[in-house]
């Protein structure tokens, strides 16, 4: 029988990235059966997705961020009845109508529980989105990855992530504390943990907006640190950086990510940047400044 497949997507005041994910969405050759779309803007997008009869629309009247956006998507995706879930962020497309079917291809003649596109930036095909490590050494250029055909056990979710649906009752829904940031850091370690197969199929991609500029090499090219471009993202990114090497006591990356900004911002003489990226990180080390987004203070 043909599976059925529903798509967990989440949006937040992008209708016009939106329409454009809707409309590729259901120009795939292998059509899913429904889109279960969570809106927690600040202006609904219940009018764009109406154009469209099989999305399910959700509107959250909270903002639950990234992270508790797609755990309800997901779950309201497994709701359906359907044995994949194919994970989207509003700003993401995929870059040909085969790419679902591929996806699905590859997952079966892998025998994966999960599979992961290339991540691609927009009007860049040959520029990854999202950096993958390779030899020790970070890379952007999608040549190097295709080269590799498969990358097991590696990927970036949740973007076009396809998932079976029982791995959410294995491992559980993306961490709605995380908010934004590290949701999809803490997803993967949870597979890994679980032994759920999955890896990259590099024979097709979806696009998605880059972030470059966040990569800072400190010790060359081997050691780098993440510095997002506002006050918000950099506050969520540390916290969750923290709280996760806590969570899994992770001590290579509190080494590194410890040296790794003790560089980054002496380098730049920037103690104003430091204290904040101490305060954020301890208070992730320490379990603290979770809760309500209106109750989060930073």
């Amino acid at each position: 029988m043909t599976p059925r497949i529903a798509v967990a997507a989440v949006t937040f005041d992008r209708p016009k990235e939106l329409s454009v994910l809707l409309n590729a969405i259901n120009a795939q050759t292998r059509q899913v059966d429904t889109v279960c779309l969570v809106d927690s803007g600040t202006t609904p997008a219940r009018a764009v997705a109406e154009k469209h009869p099989n999305v399910d629309y959700v509107r959250s009247e909270a903002n639950l961020g990234g992270a508790g956006g797609f755990a309800l998507a997901a779950l309201k995706a497994v709701a359906s009845g359907a044995e994949w879930i194919w994970m989207m962020d509003d700003d993401a497309e995929p870059v040909d109508p085969e790419c679902l079917a591929t996806l699905l291809r590859e997952a079966e003649a892998r025998d994966l529980e999960a599979v992961v596109p290339l991540v691609t930036a927009p009007g860049a095909p040959d520029r990854l989105s999202f950096f993958f490590r390779l030899d020790g050494k970070v890379t952007h250029d999608r040549a190097e990855l295709e080269k590799r055909g498969f990358l097991p056990g590696d990927g970036h979710f949740f973007n076009g992530a396809l998932i079976r649906s029982d791995v959410f009752f294995k491992v559980g829904l993306p961490d709605m504390r995380l908010f934004i940031r590290g949701d999809e850091v803490d997803f993967t370690i949870r597979l890994r943990k679980a032994g759920i197969r999955f890896g990259t199929v590099t024979t097709t991609a979806i696009t998605h907006p880059h972030a470059f500029s966040e990569t800072q090499h400190v010790y060359g090219a081997r050691w780098h640190v993440i510095v997002p471009d506002s006050a918000f993202k950099r506050h969520y990114y540390y916290r969750n950086r923290g709280y996760l090497i806590r969570r899994y006591f992770r001590v290579r990356s509190f080494v590194a990510d410890v040296g790794g900004y003790l560089g980054y911002f002496a380098q730049r003489r920037d103690l104003p940047g430091f204290l904040a990226w101490a305060r954020s990180f301890g208070a992730g080390l320490r379990g603290r400044g979770f809760g309500p987004l209106e109750d989060q203070k930073f």
